[in-house]
């Protein structure tokens, strides 16, 4: 078990995964001065739609141009694919070129997204939101469901594209995907063997993720290999100690608690011995929309190592 320092990435080495972000979703129409839309190299996506949920999902992969391990290729799942896929595919396309010095294999990234047409905040509320009962938010709460999807039908899918190493799986998810992420790991952990968690929305409907730490202990015993937990978080995502009352969007945030609430889950975690590894990272100088680039990159190393 480890607990992580403050950490700083250096911007140039994410800002420039980011920029790709421009080259996914609809095509562009070539322009008359013959510009072309970019194009993220050994990058596909497919619209389909799930039975089990009743939405469209756009998924996004990437499969390394490298040989699988004879076991197959480790595989990272991203919610938020629209805005999470580009990134991490370029991140992970980067482990290829530095292989001689981490011996870390390159993984397949799939993106789990909505079409253009979606509403991404009605979509995200209600797949990435743990299921509250008649109490819950309307239209929310349907994370089961949509983990079903992930399960049933996403990963058989993924499957006959590429060979998938069923013992190298991991699940990425920031802010709701953050929380969503938690939601699989509490109540389904042999989903997949390593969870990224990062700014998650613990604060949820009441810290609702947390109930589903009841017989956490006893339903990762009873799996063969314990799952592993990288939380992240921005160190700007919960104000400082302020001598006067807060106002608007800073009360907002020291309600919420971002900072210690991913910290304290780290520690507690840890004391309870459940997981095979568990690390706390306070991303430094990052805010909760910054904060998802460093994540990507380490979430994406402490998957491979």
């Amino acid at each position: 078990m480890t607990t992580a320092v403050p950490t700083s990435l250096p911007r140039r080495r994410i800002l420039g995964a980011a920029a790709a972000l421009t080259a996914l979703g609809a095509p562009l129409a070539r322009a008359a001065d013959g510009w072309q839309p970019a194009m993220l190299q050994q990058a596909r996506q497919l619209d389909i739609a799930s039975p089990i949920t009743g939405q469209t999902y756009r998924i996004f992969i990437s499969i390394p141009a490298s040989a699988p391990l004879p076991g197959g290729h480790p595989v990272v799942y991203a919610l938020d694919g629209n805005a999470s896929f580009a990134t991490l595919a370029l991140l992970a396309r980067t482990t290829i070129r530095r292989n001689p010095d981490t011996g870390m294999a390159p993984p397949v990234v799939v993106g789990i997204g909505y079409p253009g047409e979606h509403d991404y905040a009605l979509a995200r509320g209600r797949d990435y939101t743990p299921p509250a009962g008649k109490d819950g938010p309307a239209k929310e709460g349907g994370a089961d469901l949509f983990l079903d999807f992930i399960e049933k039908e996403l990963k058989p899918l993924i499957a006959k594209l590429a060979p998938i190493d069923p013992a190298r799986q991991a699940l990425y998810g920031h802010s709701y995907g953050g929380l969503c992420t938690l939601h699989a790991l509490f109540t389904r952990p042999a989903m997949f063997q390593t969870y990224l968690a990062a700014s998650p929305s613990i604060w949820y409907h009441k810290r609702l993720v947390l109930g589903g730490m009841d017989g956490f202990s006893r339903r990762v015993a009873a799996q063969p290999a314990k799952p592993s937990l990288m939380l992240s978080v921005g160190e700007l995502e919960q104000p400082a100690a302020a001598s006067g009352p807060l106002e608007g969007r800073q009360a907002i945030a020291a309600a919420r608690r971002m900072v210690d609430e991913a910290r304290e889950l780290g520690e507690r975690l840890q004391q309870a011995n459940t997981l095979s590894r568990v690390q706390f990272h306070l991303l430094a100088h990052e805010n909760h929309m910054s904060a998802s680039f460093p994540a990507m990159a380490r979430g994406l190393e402490f998957f491979l190592a």
